[in-house]
């Protein structure tokens, strides 16, 4: 992105790898095109499963990257002590609420129930006004396949105040994510 000042993307994924390599795949890749790419990365703060795959990459093609981890975490998700800078917070609603505070935009990769959490908090945050960051999903292999179809369902039954993707952008590659990101934050 040559001298653009660089932006900072909150991404929100596993702490394990799940069962299909694609998702580790896709997100070492995603790390990278991150960091290729002139953006800086706020996440999770660990060094396990597509956590730590996503901050490897990424610090490996020069992207900073923040870890944002909650003092109950600190043993269980096995910090990572290779990063750019890691914040410790008190609680899950505090980290929640740095990362979002630090991203321009939020990035959902595959992950549980603390993945979904983060993308619905964040969604909610942005229907009631209180930010208005766009949300990109990285369907890997079709692992939110189930989920857009019932936000789709939210929408078709009357339930939202507003068309899912005027929020969401569904992405089922790396390469179009990051297309999607630097058309929607590095507009002149």
């Amino acid at each position: 992105m040559g001298e653009q000042e660089r932006i900072t993307v909150a991404v929100f994924c596993g702490s394990k790898s799940g069962n299909n390599p694609i998702y580790a795949e896709d997100v070492s890749l995603l790390g990278k095109l991150l960091g290729d790419n002139g953006f800086d990365i706020v996440y999770g703060g660990s060094h396990k499963g597509l956590m730590g795959d996503l901050a490897n990459n990424a610090l490996l093609h020069g992207a900073k990257v923040i870890g944002v981890l909650p003092e109950v975490l600190l043993e269980w998700e096995h910090q990572h002590e290779g990063l750019s800078e890691l914040i410790i917070t008190k609680d899950m609603h505090e980290r929640k609420k740095l990362m979002y505070q630090h991203g321009a935009a939020g990035i959902v990769l595959p992950g549980g129930f603390g993945t979904l959490d983060e993308m619905f908090e964040m969604l909610t945050w942005n229907q009631l006004s209180i930010h208005n960051k766009k949300i990109y999903i990285l369907n890997s292999g079709g692992f939110y396949n189930h989920l857009i179809a019932h936000l789709e369902s939210l929408e078709s039954n009357g339930f939202l105040y507003d068309p899912v993707w005027n929020r969401l952008v569904s992405c089922m590659s790396a390469n179009e994510l990051v297309t999607e990101l630097i058309s929607d934050l590095r507009k002149s």
